[in-house]
């Protein structure tokens, strides 16, 4: 609600209403009661209070064109139709959700310009999130003003970057959750017999993302050379509110496609799906759906098991089960840790699960390295004898 007061003009009651303009300075609107000064005070304040209650102050110029001048909200939305070609539809959705969901609705009312656009502005919107989010949401929110500012710096819209400027949040160590090897027994024997079955066996002994898991074709299994190879993926995202789903012949990184062998447990297993898969479409004729022929993981009916299905029907098998709670994607968490225990070396593990860089491995997983702890402690014993017997108590 605006703030206003009554004054006197003429003989007759005025209303001036204040408010803060684009620009942040102050704006005086007035009007008229008609009211004779004398007599009719009452009246004229309960005007004022409807006046306050009811005026909305006018929206700033809203031009689309880019220049300083233009809120940097309306810039925001102006950058996600300028990238939405050179980005993956996953990434552009996400910038959707961090711009129109968050960062619009909070810059849109202060009638910040993209040339007015402080340092400070921004630091007090990362403060403001901070309060209902995480410190990695806000991160993310953080590189999407980077870059798009980074653009109206090339452009000659402003002269620098404040993001710059900004204290990015600081990242809280991720801490990976993952089962044991006895609790990864217990999954295997909950899930024996489901649709599940054989897609939670791939992430848990490969350490296959859902993407990557879904994104399996027969093409890529060679039962001969006795290999699989992780180079196709299916996922989805939401875009402008439709659901979209998404198949690529691509990975996350480079390092994501990458050939790794076909024990016997899983060739035989998938010899036995091929059947079935085969038995199928000639059971079901014209009614199977040929569309997705090809991939591992179809329904009955030949339909694409989808990636949301995946994980709403992991939580509920858990849920159903008495098992500990933990995502789809902690399987592969499970088996880093499987794979550390049993000391293999932290380079083979991230070419295992296709890291891009080794840091990334060790960063994840570091806390998880008892292996090397315990020789660490070892050495040391050899090094620095400690004292055969413990000294008196002097307490």
């Amino acid at each position: 609600m605006v703030s206003g007061r009554l004054t006197e003009k003429n003989g007759y009651f005025y209303i001036v209403l204040s408010y803060k303009g684009p620009d942040g300075k102050r704006v005086q609107k007035w009007q008229g009661t008609g009211l004779p000064v004398k007599g009719n005070k009452k009246k004229a304040e309960d005007l004022l209070r409807q006046a306050r209650h009811s005026f909305t102050p006018p929206a700033p110029d809203r031009s689309t064109d880019l220049s300083p001048d233009m809120l940097f909200s309306d810039y925001m939305l102006y950058w996600l139709k300028i990238i939405r070609t050179s980005v993956e539809p996953t990434t552009w959705s996400s910038y959707c959700f961090n711009v129109k969901d968050h960062i619009v609705p909070y810059f849109e009312p202060t009638g910040i310009t993209l040339g007015g656009l402080k340092a400070s502005h921004i630091q007090s919107f990362y403060l403001h999130e901070l309060e209902t989010l995480k410190a990695t949401s806000v991160i993310k929110q953080h590189a999407n003003m980077h870059k798009a500012l980074k653009y109206a710096v090339k452009l000659d819209l402003i002269p620098g970057n404040p993001v710059d400027k900004v204290e990015r949040p600081k990242l809280q160590k991720y801490m990976a959750s993952y089962y044991t090897a006895q609790e990864m027994e217990e999954l295997f024997q909950a899930a024996r017999g489901s649709r599940l079955e054989l897609i939670i066996l791939f992430a848990a002994f490969y350490g296959l993302r859902r993407s990557e898991v879904l994104g399996l074709r027969w093409d890529a299994i060679d039962f001969e050379a006795g290999t699989l190879t992780i180079r196709h993926i299916v996922t989805s995202a939401n875009i402008e509110g439709k659901h979209i789903l998404i198949q690529a012949d691509r990975a996350k990184t480079s390092s994501s496609l990458r050939t790794l062998p076909l024990v016997a447990g899983f060739a035989q297993r998938l010899k036995e799906l091929k059947e079935q898969q085969e038995y199928n479409e000639r059971l079901c004729g014209n009614c199977y759906n040929k569309k997705y022929k090809g991939y591992l993981f179809v329904d009955e009916m030949g339909n694409l098991i989808l990636p949301n299905a995946v994980s709403e029907n992991f939580g509920k098998l858990l849920k159903a089960h008495g098992l500990r709670h933990i995502r789809f994607h902690d399987l592969r968490h499970s088996c880093a840790s499987l794979l550390l225990k049993q000391g293999v070396p932290m380079k083979q593990i991230q070419e295992w699960l296709g890291h891009s860089d080794i840091s990334t491995t060790a960063n994840i997983y570091a806390h998880l390295d008892s292996q090397s702890k315990q020789l660490s402690a070892a050495t040391m014993e050899k090094a620095l004898a400690l004292p055969a017997e413990l000294p008196e108590s002097r307490w």
